[in-house]
This record gives C-alpha cells, structure tokens and sequence, in this order.
C-alpha cells in the first residue's frame, strides 16, 4: 500500500478546501491512504447525517471533514515544533494517519447503524478495527497512530491532539459545520487556537493570551448542539431513521423479504455485534461495503413495501412529512406516549404495537464542557497552569460544563 513514510517526498497533493482554502499533504503513506477505500468510503457518509433537511447547505460528508482535520493536524504539529518540543516523523505520521482515519467506523447518517441494526458496537470500535486490518496490511506502519488512537501513546499530548476536548476534530467539524450550515454563532477561529497550543509536563496547553478563544469555542459548541446537532426538526427525523431500520430488522428477522443491497443485507438478516467485528471477517467486509446510498435506496423502495408501518416512516423520510415533535425541560409521561399510540392506532386502523413506531419519545444532553473528564488547561504568564473555567475572567465556562438535559416527545401527525 505505502512507498515509503519520509516526509521529504517529492509527490504531493493540494486540495482546494471550502473551509480554510488551498491545503497541502506530502506524505506518500496519506496519500496512498486518502486514496484507500475505507477513507474514500467517507464521501459517502454524511458528516450531519439528516440535517440537510432542516439546513439545506449542510450536505457535506465525512471525508471532507478527515481532510479538514488532517490540515489542521499539521498545522498544530508545526506550531508544537516551533515552540522546542520533539514530535519525531514517526510521530507525526501517527498523528495524521490517526486523525485522517478516526471516522472511518461511521456508518450510514452516521450514528443511525449503531442505534438499529447493529447490536452494542459504537463507531469508535470499528474505527479501531479497520485500523488493526489497515496495520496487519502495511507491515506495521500503523503501530505508533494506534496507539495514539487508543491513548496507549507515551507522550500524552499527541492522543491529545486526536481525541480531547481541543482536538483537531472538533476544531475542524464546528467550523465546517457552522459553514456549511449557515449558522454563523458556530463559526471558531481554529487558526488561531492553534498558534495558542503549546506543551507542558506532557499535557497540551492553549497560552493565556488564546483564553478568549477558548471561551469562544465552547460556547460555539453550545450553540452549535442546540441550533444544528440537537435541532428538534434533526431529531424528529434521524429517530424515525431508526425507527425505519428496526422496523426492517424486525420483518427481516421474521422471514419478510426486503429490498436491499448485498451488504444492507447482511446486518439486516443476521445479528451482528462485537464478536463478529472481532473475530468475523465478513462483518468487516460488508460494514466497508455499507453508505448512505445503500439505506436511501432501499428507504426509497420500502416506500411500497405491504408492510403498512415500513411504508409510511419510509414515506415520511423521502417526502420530508416529518413526526411533530415537542421537547420540554421535564420527563414525558408515560400516560401521554400511550395517548399519542392509541390515537394513532385508531387513526391508521393498526395494533398499538405497529402504532408504537410511531411515537417517540427520549431525552438529549447539552454539555459544552466537560469538567469532570479532560479539562482544557491554560498556561497563564507566570508559568501556572489552569483549567480554562478557572482561568476565565470574561464567561462563566463553569456553568458552561453544567449538562443541560431536554425530554421529547416525536409523533406522526394525526
């Protein structure tokens, strides 16, 4: 797969990024990777899985942002340099490989595989799996970038950079985000938080004078989470995309026969969980087989299946006719999703437990920053270092870390 890991190759790539313009990768190994299947597969993830329905500009996918992530990766890694601390080339092909390929575990619309017919196995996991196939493939090359994945790196810093609450993940999907959605309160300055990192004992630092950067940042992830991630119409659909795929598992588990590609095939007429990741090559092969198109293909075809209760949630997703729904800052009572699924059984002439498909009800969380897991430290003039929260004289970030929690309620109107 590699021709070789110096960074000194002559052959390079540029692409002409939305976000942050002309960027430049020279590596051979990235870009032998970036010309993979598995990351290549990434064009046809949704990074905002069904948002697109509510922000129509927000069509991108996965692969755009790993790109956009890797750019910045750089970046940091160059300014981490500059300011006299060692990251070895090795090192630094750890790093890129680690956030070039830390998607590509993702399922269809992202997170709606994990949530329906796949049993208990998170997009982490399988990110980590490929990653260990990638590695046994190249002899190795991916040793020190799965280590900086797992966290199991000896310089701390550099899984940092991968996985934290300041990573060049998130630095990148809030920009990206903001930009594609037109939600300008998300927008960050990821160039200049950047210029702020630095290193002390081990841990990854923003210097004193980027604090309002920071504070910047995380209240653009709250905004973000409310207006985009956490938007009630973006619920109301991504559940009835689960809904629609556990109705499939469902009539597939008892013999119904169902449009659907060879590998959409697979998950829906076995149960597939972590063992078959682990030890069985064929889950592998069809989950890398697996995108967006193979679940809106059949959605599109389920939409005149028998089944009354496939029909009218595939029916809703294709024709936008989405659940109305109601959040509220207390639990919904029981009483009330049984109200909404007898009103709904006696409206389309159905069992209550065909009716209970259509009637959601879940909570969300809200946590810009998280105080009690890895905090953002701050490296003040006098050579102390803080927790932002602490650090902050401008915006109370400690009520920032406080997890706000939402009760909804999603139905099919009646």
């Amino acid at each position: 797969m590699a021709k070789n890991m110096d960074a000194s190759s002559n052959r390079r790539k540029i692409i002409n990024d939305p976000v942050y313009g002309f960027v430049t990768f020279r590596h051979d190994f990235l870009l032998d990777l970036i010309d993979h299947p598995y990351f290549q597969r990434l064009r046809r993830i949704a990074q905002l899985g069904l948002s697109y329905l509510v922000y129509p500009g927000a069509v991108h996918n996965r692969f755009q942002h790993a790109i956009g992530a890797l750019h910045l990766m750089q970046n940091a890694i160059e300014e981490i340099r500059y300011k006299g601390h060692e990251i070895t080339k090795e090192e630094e092909l750890g790093c890129l490989c680690a956030i070039l390929f830390h998607d590509i575990g993702h399922g269809p619309f992202s997170h709606a595989l994990e949530h329906s017919i796949v049993d208990s196995v998170h997009h982490e996991q399988i990110s980590a799996y490929l990653m260990e196939r990638l590695n046994k493939d190249s002899n190795g090359k991916f040793d020190i970038a799965i280590k900086i994945f797992n966290g199991n790196y000896h310089k701390k810093f550099l899984h940092q950079l991968v996985s934290s609450q300041l990573d060049m993940d998130r630095l990148d999907y809030l920009a990206r985000d903001s930009f594609f959605s037109g939600v300008v309160e998300g927008q960050v300055g990821s160039e200049r938080i950047i210029k702020m990192l630095d290193v002390v004992n081990d841990e990854l630092v923003v210097e004193e004078k980027g604090i309002y950067s920071i504070e910047k940042f995380i209240v653009a992830r709250r905004f973000m989470y409310w207006q985009v991630y956490l938007h009630k119409t973006v619920l109301s659909a991504e559940f009835m995309l689960v809904n629609v795929l556990k109705r499939a598992k469902k009539l597939a588990e008892e013999g119904e026969t169902l449009f659907c590609s060879p590998s959409l095939f697979y998950f829906l007429y076995n149960k597939v969980g972590k063992a078959d990741f682990e030890k069985d090559e064929t889950a592998i092969q069809h989950f890398i087989q697996l995108d967006d198109f193979d679940i809106m293909s059949a959605i599109k075809v389920w939409q005149h299946h028998e089944d009354r209760v496939l029909a009218e949630l595939a029916k809703g997703l294709v024709n936008r006719n989405l659940f109305k729904i109601e959040m509220q800052r207390d639990p919904i009572s029981e009483s009330l999703v049984q109200e909404k699924v007898a009103q709904i059984a006696k409206e389309l002439n159905m069992t209550e437990e065909e009716a209970s498909y259509f009637v959601i009800s879940n909570e969300v969380y809200n946590r810009a920053y998280d105080v009690k897991t890895d905090v953002i430290k701050v490296k003040m003039k006098d050579g102390s270092v803080l927790d932002a929260a602490k650090a902050s004289d401008h915006l109370n970030l400690q009520a920032l870390s406080e997890s706000v929690k939402k009760y909804f309620i999603a139905y099919r109107k009646i």
